[in-house]
């Protein structure tokens, strides 16, 4: 299925139906002119959580809140006609009971206009994954390394080396099982994302997995090089506009105190158009 080709937005079903075909195109999105760029070449966009870190400076994802996910999840949307947004549930907004989870999930799409919510975690939230499925709220799920439980996980580590691999699987078959209706698999040995990518149901989206998963997602500022305070190893940077933009700014500096900015053509005489 072709993002290009479509008229409308494609339903998790949609998705879904994507499992061993064209690879599903996904990326974060904070910002209604980004959205806007993504809204050709993608098939889903993700309001990811790492907008705490990315764009308010947070040093993790655990302190994001509902409210910035309203807002940012608003600005997106107006970006958007042909891919289908979803939008991470914060830290805190799920993990209680199933019931916390769907009011906040119903939350969320109400105010956003989101198709779908993401939540992570695997065989332990299985249970509301169903819930919320059951009740109208379709969920892609998240398992491997889990950004809202690094304090648990030890950092940013691989997830599902050696001992670890069994359930690992585990979890990504209990999501399915539950009724999500794709699966985020980060930072996962290549082999075991391929292992898992065959023998779940349902689409893998892989960062820091698989070539071989049923699609590709990351942080659009890493791949585009405006996030600098770290680079994972599976980011690749396709441009490199943190750089550029500091240039620019550097350039301009040196033209407003050289008052070289603005030049005649930046301002306005006093001649009435027209007269």
């Amino acid at each position: 299925m072709s993002a290009t080709a479509r008229k409308t937005a494609p339903l998790p079903d949609d998705i879904r139906a994507m499992k061993g075909t064209t690879p599903i195109v996904s990326l974060t999105a904070y910002t209604t002119p980004m959205a806007r760029m993504m809204d050709g070449p993608c098939d889903v966009v993700l309001v990811g959580d790492s907008v705490g870190m990315v764009l308010h400076g947070l040093p993790s994802t655990l302190g994001v809140t509902m409210e910035m996910m309203i807002l940012h999840g608003q600005a997106v949307a107006r970006g958007l006609k042909t891919a289908m947004m979803v939008i991470d549930m914060p830290f805190g907004t799920y993990e209680e009971s199933p019931a916390q989870a769907f009011r906040n999930a119903a939350r969320l799409m109400a105010e956003t206009g989101a198709t779908a919510v993401k939540l992570e975690g695997g065989v332990h939230m299985a249970e509301t994954i169903g819930f919320l499925v059951a009740r109208g709220v379709p969920v892609m799920a998240h398992v491997g390394l889990t950004p809202q439980a690094i304090n648990t996980l030890g950092g940013y580590k691989v997830q599902g080396r050696a001992a670890a691999a069994e359930p690992l699987l585990a979890d990504a078959r209990a999501v399915a099982d539950a009724g999500a209706f794709a699966v985020v698999l980060e930072k996962v040995p290549a082999t075991l994302a391929d292992r898992i990518t065959g023998e779940v149901p349902i689409p893998t989206i892989g960062i820091g997995a698989s070539a071989g998963c049923d699609g590709q997602i990351l942080v659009v500022d890493d791949m585009l090089g405006l996030f600098t305070d770290f680079r994972p190893k599976f980011v690749k940077r396709y441009a490199t506009l943190g750089e550029e933009g500091e240039a620019a700014i550097r350039a301009y500096a040196e033209d407003v105190r050289a008052r070289r900015f603005p030049g005649p053509e930046h301002v306005f005489s006093d001649k009435v158009p027209g007269a």
